[in-house]
């Protein structure tokens, strides 16, 4: 697999977790980098990924590669 950058504007660092919204239930969900680039996703770097937020009233949910500790 080859490394896909953040996509952060102004971000030159490796991806490293996969960024996704669901509308319907007002949460944002964030995983381990997906295997390919989805089209309504966003990769992040660690430190991208480490500030994100959600709007107000929005549920952030993180998930984890197994063996992963944190």
């Amino acid at each position: 697999m080859s490394s896909r950058g953040c996509s952060k504007v102004a971000c030159g660092e490796a991806a490293v977790a996969t960024l996704t919204y669901v509308y319907a239930d007002s949460m944002a969900v964030l995983g381990p980098l997906s295997a390919r680039p989805e089209p309504h996703s966003y990769d992040l770097c660690e430190r991208h990924s480490e500030r994100l937020s959600a709007p107000q009233g929005w549920q952030v949910v993180r998930y984890s590669a197994l063996g992963e500790v944190g």
